[in-house]
Formats: C-alpha cells, sequence, structure tokens
C-alpha cells in the first residue's frame, strides 16, 4: 500500500471524506472519540458528520441519552455511543484498573471504600443526575476528602466499573457547556445484546473506524496488552481484509461524498483520532509536526490542520466565556492555501456558534 492510499483509506475509515448522516452515526462507527477536552471530542464528531452539525446538534444527542462520556479505554475520557458502553468495558475495564491500582493505594481507595461510595450514591442519583461538583460533596459527607485528586480517581473507578457514566451536558447561558451530569448506567444506558465475541469486535471496530492500522496501533488506542490485542487479531481477521502483511482494514468502506477530496483542508480538534489513536503516527505527521503537535510533556495534543491527509499547522480557539464565537488562529508549518484554510476553520467557528 503506498503512502498515498494509506492516507486516502484513512480519511474515508475516518469518516473525513465519507461523513456519517447523524453525529450518533459517526460516534458509532469511530466506536471511542477521544475527548478529556470536551469540546473538541463533541468538535470530532461535527466534522464527521453531513451537512451542518451544530455544538447544540451534539448536545441534544447526549441530552437524547444517545451519546455518553466515559473512561472506555486507557484511563482516558471516550465520547461513546451509549448502547456500546457495557461491551467495550467487558473488554477495558480490568486493564485500566490495573493500571490504576497502584495510584488508588496512593490515596488511600480500595474496593471497600469504592463499595461504601457505590451504595450512597446509588441513593443520592436514582432518578436523577449530579454533576462532579456536587459528587465531591456527596464523598465529603460520606467523610471522604475529595482533595488531592482523590474523588475524581473515585468516580473514574465507579466509571470503569459500570457504575456511573457522562450524560447530559449542563448549560451554560451565552457560553459553551463544559460539563455533564453523572447518572446511574443501569438507569441510563440502553440495554443491548453483547457480541458474541467482545475482544473481536473491539478489534473490528477499531479497523472500520481507524484503518488500514497494524496490531500494534490496535494495542495503543485499546490500551491492551499486545499480547491480548494479537489473540483480538486472530478471532477477528476473518472480519477485516489484511491489504498487506499485518496492515487491516475495513471489508466494507463507506461510500465517500459526493465531491469529496483527499486533498481538501481539516480543522481537526485537539486530541482528534485520526492522529492520536496510533503508534506510528510517521504517515500524518512528519519529526517537526508531531514535536509541535504533541503529545507534549504535559500530554497535551493541539488542534491541526490537515492537508492532503498530512498535518501542515496547528490552530487555536478560546471556549472561555465571552470568547466563544471569536475567529479560531492558524499556525501553519508549511505552505497552504489561504482560502481552504480559512474555510476549514470557518466549519468550526460555525459549530460552535450556530
Amino acid at each position: 500500500m503506498t503512502p498515498r492510499a494509506l492516507l486516502s483509506e484513512r480519511l474515508r475509515s475516518h469518516r473525513l471524506t465519507a461523513p456519517s448522516k447523524t453525529v450518533t452515526d459517526a460516534a458509532a462507527h469511530m466506536l471511542a472519540v477521544q475527548s478529556q477536552e470536551f469540546l473538541a471530542g463533541r468538535w470530532a464528531l461535527g466534522i464527521r458528520t453531513a451537512g451542518s452539525p451544530t455544538l447544540a446538534t451534539v448536545d441534544r444527542a447526549f441530552a437524547r441519552g444517545d451519546l455518553v462520556r466515559t473512561w472506555s479505554m486507557r484511563g482516558t475520557l471516550h465520547i461513546v455511543r451509549a448502547a456500546d458502553v457495557r461491551w467495550v468495558l467487558s473488554v477495558t475495564a480490568q486493564r485500566q484498573l490495573q493500571r490504576e491500582a497502584g495510584r488508588q493505594r496512593e490515596l488511600g481507595i480500595d474496593a471497600e471504600l469504592l463499595a461504601a461510595v457505590e451504595r450512597a450514591l446509588r441513593v443520592k442519583l436514582a432518578g436523577g443526575g449530579r454533576t462532579r461538583a456536587q459528587l465531591f460533596d456527596d464523598l465529603a459527607e460520606l467523610g471522604i476528602d475529595p482533595a488531592a485528586q482523590r474523588g475524581v480517581h473515585i468516580i473514574g473507578a465507579l466509571c470503569i466499573s459500570g457504575v456511573l457514566v457522562q450524560g447530559p451536558v449542563v448549560a451554560r447561558d451565552g457560553a459553551v457547556g463544559r460539563e455533564q451530569l453523572f447518572v446511574l448506567c443501569d438507569e441510563y444506558l440502553p440495554v443491548t445484546p453483547m457480541p458474541d465475541d467482545p475482544l473481536a469486535e473491539l478489534f473490528v471496530r477499531y479497523i472500520e473506524g481507524h484503518g488500514p492500522a497494524r496490531v500494534e496501533d490496535f494495542a495503543w488506542w485499546s490500551g491492551l496488552t499486545l499480547g491480548s490485542a494479537r489473540e483480538a487479531v486472530e478471532r477477528g481477521r476473518h472480519r477485516v481484509t489484511e491489504v498487506c502483511e499485518g496492515v487491516y482494514m475495513s471489508s466494507v468502506r463507506p461510500r465517500r461524498a459526493r465531491g469529496s477530496n483527499d486533498d481538501a483542508v481539516f480543522a481537526l480538534p485537539m486530541f482528534d483520532e485520526y492522529y492520536i489513536s496510533y503508534a506510528d503516527r510517521s504517515p500524518v505527521a512528519d519529526a517537526e509536526a508531531m514535536t509541535c503537535i504533541g503529545p507534549g510533556k504535559n500530554g497535551m495534543v493541539r488542534a491541526s490542520l490537515l492537508a492532503e491527509g498530512r498535518i501542515i499547522g496547528a490552530w487555536t480557539h478560546s471556549a472561555a466565556v465571552g470568547r466563544h464565537r471569536e475567529a479560531p488562529v492558524a499556525e501553519l508549518f508549511d505552505d497552504a492555501d489561504a482560502r481552504a484554510v480559512s474555510h476549514a476553520l470557518g466549519r468550526y467557528s460555525a459549530f460552535v456558534s450556530g
């Protein structure tokens, strides 16, 4: 597979040149969209959806219960279609909790404490949701100090264990909503059948939304061990196509949009899956671009500008109160079509302010 063919197929599998009909369809196709920066995660769905979806469009999908946000893999927040949460966690939860065990011991978090918190929150959250600040107050009432990241790790552990999930977005007058209500999984998530083989399903769905890719890429994205990732490949390889040795892509590729162009400029959000979800990012960015985009020492991954499937620059935008309607600012690493860059950033502006 030539570099250009690989990028063309990734643009298609990421729904950048073959957008989904709805934001929920986009989330289902991608399976898990990295979203510790919440606005960025919502734009990641917007840019992958046909028409002119807005931030309000995505927030309504959260309000309906179609989408949720949780620590689905790697100890990192992702937006996931609600119908997929339980089976994804059936594969990834144990590995995440193993990774968290040392930090939990440092914070004095053990199984007995988590069980007590769960019992209390099942009463508090019955029939409704609470913000993170309210949950911290609930912990304090139980005699648990939420400071020093203790509260965050307790809530995270309950999400990974399938007790809590983040649902409806908390509205802010004249500003971008930044937080969500925590709700009980048993009350909020739909009851859906489990895949026959959840481990294989995770691999196949990753390839559908991210291929062409290798087992090492899948292991990085899922947070599974390389051994578990290889087992997933063996159990799911009959459902994907091996285009060359060790490189897999979906057997059913989404249809490109009429007039789509692999050379087009896209304004990708922070932590976008097109860049972050591979062990090897060199196909989409040279060494200088990777240094500029990150991850940096603080773990941040900047919003990027894409042309011909490769990163050509970065961009910034403030979602602070009173500034979310300001124009994004581009920082180009290479020469680029100024009109195309402006159009790409204009799509984002329309998404936020529409």
